[in-house]
């Protein structure tokens, strides 16, 4: 397609979208996608595979939904092409290289063109050294401090604090209740749900013969560029130096992460877990849920920890980890296998030993 028509077509998605409805055509056009069917089939929703309705979308992306290609009741159906093996089906067929990324990438067009605001609402507070890029909105009771720095095209939602010296870079959506304290720095394309808090004071605190002296937390957090951090989270500063979140990690609700942690690029942390000071984290990890990790080990890269795992020691690149205290996953599941007849061995065993004493008093 010409470059022109291709601008064009793709506008006609974004305004279609809005309202949402659009035609089997224009998604195809956007997605590079081929058409089996109807090329002027109607989308007004979208709905699961298994329970899909006509005049929705849907998608098909693995071998194990495939039965549902021949009779999903949906208008269109996006599908991997590597699935297909018929050249008709009941329900209009866009097919493309992989339905999973094609469906991601229309719902991330509707989701950004439903939710982009601009301009600053009233009630917002700005201190008068703050400096704002362009096609930015900051929403009503944002307080927005000394010398704050705001990239193009982010969105600031309402009740929001921004401490003093912060930057934001662009295209950043911080969601209500967000709290970003004094000097912390948020890279481009990045995403803060509500509730969360970047930059509190570490727990630092040195016992002395009167209890415990508060150690002074100078340092800040980083997050670099395309992270996401779910809400109810608690990213400590560091007390000197900076707590580092790499370049597109995604944490998940409820993580605390401590003082002076630095972690890697592209790593996924979920819900509950908690990273204590001065640890390293590689890259491209998996941390499972309620996943707790001691202070000032490493951990390398592409190393997988199960759920509820406890570390308390480091680990090298490409282990997996499993149990508390957390040991290989192959290792601990051969454990947990005797650990879980431990009751009937301890019976045979007991068994044994009567049968032996038995023997010898007669």
């Amino acid at each position: 397609m010409h470059k022109r028509q291709k601008t064009f077509a793709i506008f006609g998605i974004f305004l279609s979208l809005q309202d949402m409805e659009f035609t089997a055509s224009q998604i195809a056009a956007f997605i590079d996608g081929k058409i089996i069917g109807d090329e002027n089939a109607t989308i007004t929703g979208v709905s699961p595979i298994e329970s899909c309705e006509p005049g929705h979308l849907s998608f098909v992306a693995q071998e194990r939904f495939a039965e549902y290609i021949g009779k999903a009741k949906c208008s269109v159906l996006i599908v991997s092409e590597k699935l297909l093996t018929a050249e008709t089906y009941p329900t209009t067929v866009i097919a493309v290289e992989d339905a999973y990324l094609s469906f991601q990438v229309l719902m991330n067009l509707y989701k950004e063109m439903q939710g982009r605001k601009t301009g600053i609402e009233q009630g917002a507070v700005f201190h008068e050294s703050a400096t704002v890029g362009e096609d930015v909105y900051v929403g009503a009771f944002t307080c927005v401090s000394e010398k704050v720095k705001i990239g193009d095209g982010s969105q600031i939602y309402p009740q929001v604090y921004i401490g003093k010296n912060v930057k934001i870079g662009k295209n950043c959506i911080i969601y209500s209740g967000v709290r970003i304290y004094d000097y912390c720095v948020v890279g481009d394309d990045c995403v803060i749900h509500s509730n969360t808090v970047i930059g509190s004071d570490g727990f630092g605190f040195q016992p002395t013969k009167d209890g415990y002296q508060k150690i002074p937390q100078l340092g800040n957090v980083i997050l670099e560029d395309h992270v996401e951090i779910g809400s109810n989270c608690s990213i400590d500063r560091g007390t000197i130096g900076s707590t580092v979140i790499g370049r597109g990690t995604k944490i998940d609700n409820l993580i605390q992460i401590a003082h002076n942690v630095k972690i890697g690029q592209n790593n996924v942390i979920a819900a509950q877990a908690g990273i204590a000071g001065s640890t390293t984290i590689g890259d491209w990890n998996q941390i499972g849920g309620q996943v707790g990790i001691v202070g000032h080990i490493n951990i390398g890269n592409q190393v997988k920890i199960q759920a509820q795992s406890g570390v308390n020691s480091g680990a090298k690149d490409g282990d997996v980890l499993y149990g508390s205290p957390a040991i290989n996953a192959g290792e601990y599941r051969r454990n947990y296998v005797h650990f879980r007849n431990f009751t009937e061995i301890v019976k045979r065993i007991t068994a044994i030993e009567n049968t032996s004493k038995n023997n010898s008093s007669e």
